[in-house]
C-alpha cells in the first residue's frame, strides 16, 4: 500500500514499484519469522495478504503499463531528480558519428522523390511537386491502393509520368528499397512516420516527414542517430515556418528591428470537431471504439502533442541550437472536458480517462534567459490561433486575431528599415508604415516562391516549404530544418507529459546537439551563388519540359490505362507493353535535352 501512494504520488518508474513491494513482502516474511508466529491461521493470513499485495501490484503495474505504452512515452527514457527538477538522461554520441550541423549532400539535378501516406496532406504534396522543376515522381505509397492510385490523377494532368503504385501495411519498403529514389516524402498517420522514416533512411533515402515527425524521446535520438550515421538529412515538414508573416518577422528580427528577442509566444489552436471523423482508422490497430487514430491518440497520449506550428517559427527567430538552447521546460494541462464529450458522443461511454487536456500550455527557459511559451487546444471552440508574438527590447510582433508590429521610436536607426515618424511602442504601426515596413523586409524566400505559393493553396505556405527544400537539394545546400529541430519542436510531447504527470514538475531540456547548440552563431538561410543558381534552374525547367514530352511521346498514359483495365489473358499483354515503353522513359529525356543543347 505504502508502495502504491508512493507510486501515485511521485509517478516513478516500474522497477522501483516491484521493488517496494518485494521489499514490503520480504519485510512481513522476516517480521513472522522473527515473532515465531507461524501457525496455521497465521500462514492463512500471509497468504491472503500476499494475495492482495499481489492482486494490488498487478492493478498498479498495469497503470503504469498503460502510461507507460502511451507512444508519447518512450519506454527507453531514463531520468532521475536533482534539486527538485528531472533530469533527462542523454545517451552518448556513438563512435564514429559527427554532428550534421550545417549538413550538405551532393547536388542533386533531379529530384527523384516518393510519397508515403495519401490521405489527407499527402495528395496536395504530390499536386504541389508536379509544379517544381526538376523533379521526378518516382513513386506513390498509401496502405490503401486506391487512393495511391487517385494521387496519379495530379501527374496526368501536368503531363508527367505515371508514377509506380506501392500499397498495404509494408509496401513502403518495398518503395524504401528501390534505387531511384532520393527523397521520401512522409505524410501517413503519426504512428507510422518513424518506421517510415526509419527504414527509408536506413536504405540511403533522405526523408521529409509531416509533423510531428517523430512521436517521443526514444524516436528523436534514433532518428539523430541516423542522420549522423548516414550523413542524410532528415527534414521536418513544418510548413508554418514558411507563412508570409513569420518569414517577414524573422527578416526583421535578423536585421535588428525588434532589438533582442527575450520573449515568444506559439500555439495549435484549432478546434477539430469536423475532422474527427475524417481521420484514417489503421485496420491494425485495436480501434474497436472507432475514434479515429486522432481522436484516439489525444485519449492516450499526454502533453503537447502537436507543438511544432506554434514552435518552429518562433525557436528559428531565437536562435534554437545556434547560439541558444531550450534548457527547461515546465508544462500543465486543463482536465478533459471536450475531449471526454467527443468519445461519449462516439460510444456511448464516458470514458475512464482522457490523457490528453483540452488545454496545454508549455513554458520553456533558454541558456541566455529567455522565455517561450506554447499552447496546444483542439477540443474548444475559438477562432484559429497560432498566436506567434515575439517580444524585443526595441519592439514587439503578434499575428493573431490581426498582424501587426510595436516599434519603439529610436529602434530603427542602425538598420535598413525605412525611415518613419512619430513610432513608439504604446501602439502599433499605422497601416502605411506597417506597409512599408514589409516591403522592405519582404523574405529573399517569399520574393522566389511566393507568389507562385498564393496559387497552391493552404496560404501558400505548402508549396513555399517543399519549394525551398527541392531548392536545397538540387544545390547541394544545408536545409532550413534539420534533424534537431526536429528533435527539439517534437519533444515537447514527451517532456511536457513527464512534468505533468509528475505535479507539473520542471524538467531539464536534453542538448540534442549533444554539445554543439553554440558552435553556430544565429539562424541563417543558405543560398546558392547567382551564376549557380540560374544554372541550376535551368536544368530544372529542361528536364521538366522534356519529361513532359517524352511521356506524351511514348503514349504512356494510355498504355498504363490499357494495361490497368486490361483483363484475362491480355492483362498480362498490356502491363508488359506499359512496362517496355515506361523502360524507355530516361533514354527519351536524355535524347530530347540533348537535342536542345
Amino acid at each position: 500500500m505504502l508502495a502504491g501512494s508512493f507510486l501515485l504520488s511521485l509517478f516513478v518508474s516500474r522497477e522501483i514499484v516491484v521493488y517496494l513491494f518485494f521489499m514490503q513482502i520480504v519485510r512481513i516474511f522476516v517480521g513472522y519469522k522473527e515473532n515465531q508466529l507461524f501457525n496455521i491461521n497465521l500462514l492463512i493470513k500471509m497468504k491472503k495478504l500476499n494475495r492482495i499485495f499481489a492482486i494490488a501490484l498487478v492493478a498498479i503495474l498495469a497503470m503504469s503499463f498503460q502510461t507507460v505504452g502511451a507512444q508519447s512515452l518512450s519506454p527507453s527514457t531514463k531520468w532521475h531528480w536533482d534539486k527538485g527538477t528531472i533530469v533527462i538522461d542523454t545517451p552518448e554520441r556513438p563512435a564514429g558519428q559527427e554532428h550534421v550541423l550545417g549538413l550538405t549532400a551532393a547536388p542533386i539535378q533531379t529530384v527523384r522523390v516518393a510519397f508515403v501516406g495519401l490521405g489527407m496532406r499527402g495528395p496536395w504534396a504530390v499536386m504541389r511537386f508536379c509544379h517544381i522543376p526538376g523533379v521526378e515522381i518516382v513513386a506513390l505509397c498509401d496502405y490503401e491502393a486506391e487512393r495511391a492510385e487517385k494521387s496519379q490523377d495530379f501527374l496526368r494532368k501536368a503531363g508527367l509520368a505515371p508514377a509506380a503504385i506501392y500499397s498495404g501495411e509494408k509496401g513502403y519498403e518495398e518503395l524504401c528499397k528501390r534505387d531511384d529514389i532520393d527523397l521520401v516524402y512522409i505524410a501517413t498517420d503519426w504512428n507510422h512516420h518513424f518506421p517510415v522514416a526509419k527504414f527509408a533512411m536506413e536504405n540511403g533515402k533522405h526523408t521529409a516527414i509531416e509533423v510531428p515527425s517523430a512521436m517521443n524521446l526514444e524516436q528523436c535520438w534514433e532518428l539523430i542517430d541516423l542522420s549522423e550515421k548516414t550523413r542524410l538529412h532528415c527534414f521536418i515538414l513544418e510548413n508554418c515556418c514558411y507563412d508570409y508573416y513569420e518569414m517577414n518577422a524573422l527578416a526583421m528580427k535578423q536585421d535588428g528591428v525588434f532589438g533582442e528577442i527575450i520573449r515568444a509566444e506559439g500555439a495549435y489552436i484549432h478546434e477539430l470537431s469536423q475532422f474527427w471523423r475524417s481521420y484514417w482508422q489503421d485496420p491494425n490497430d485495436n480501434d474497436k471504439d472507432n475514434l479515429h487514430w486522432r481522436l484516439k491518440y489525444n485519449l492516450e497520449n499526454r502533453g503537447d502533442v502537436y507543438a511544432t506550428h506554434g514552435l518552429g517559427p518562433v525557436a528559428q527567430c531565437m536562435d534554437i541550437h545556434r547560439g541558444d538552447r531550450f534548457t527547461t521546460l515546465i508544462a500543465m494541462d486543463t482536465e478533459s472536458f471536450a475531449g471526454k464529450d467527443w468519445v461519449k458522443g462516439v460510444t456511448g461511454n464516458e470514458p475512464k480517462e482522457f490523457r490528453n487536456g483540452d488545454h496545454t500550455t508549455t513554458l520553456m527557459r533558454t541558456a541566455n534567459g529567455k522565455v517561450v511559451e506554447i499552447q496546444h487546444n483542439v477540443m474548444t471552440p475559438q477562432p484559429y490561433n497560432r498566436l506567434f508574438k515575439l517580444t524585443g527590447t526595441k519592439g514587439y510582433a503578434t499575428k493573431y486575431p490581426t498582424p501587426e508590429y510595436a516599434i519603439a521610436g529610436d529602434a530603427l536607426a542602425g538598420t535598413d528599415a525605412p525611415k518613419m515618424d512619430n513610432i513608439n511602442a504604446h501602439g502599433f504601426l499605422k497601416p502605411e508604415q506597417k506597409k512599408a515596413l514589409e516591403k522592405k523586409y519582404y523574405h529573399p524566400i517569399l520574393t522566389k516562391f511566393g507568389e507562385k505559393g498564393r496559387e497552391m493553396g493552404h496560404g501558400g505556405m505548402d508549396y513555399i516549404m517543399d519549394a525551398r527544400l527541392v531548392y536545397c537539394l538540387q544545390n547541394g545546400l544545408p536545409l532550413d530544418m534539420d534533424v534537431y529541430d526536429m528533435a527539439e519542436w517534437c519533444s515537447l510531447a514527451e517532456l511536457g507529459a513527464i512534468s505533468m504527470d509528475n505535479n507539473c514538475a520542471a524538467v531539464a531540456f536534453p542538448d540534442f546537439t549533444r554539445g554543439h547548440w553554440n558552435d553556430v552563431k544565429g539562424y541563417k538561410h543558405a543560398y546558392a551563388e547567382p551564376t549557380k543558381e540560374a544554372e541550376v534552374e535551368a536544368a530544372a525547367d529542361a528536364y521538366t519540359a522534356a519529361q513532359k514530352e517524352a511521356t506524351a511521346k511514348l503514349n504512356l498514359w494510355a498504355l498504363y490505362d490499357a494495361a490497368k483495365n486490361a483483363e484475362g489473358k491480355a492483362k498480362a499483354a498490356a502491363e508488359k507493353k506499359y512496362v517496355k515503353a515506361a523502360a524507355k522513359l530516361d533514354a527519351q529525356i536524355a535524347k530530347i535535352l540533348k537535342a536542345k543543347k
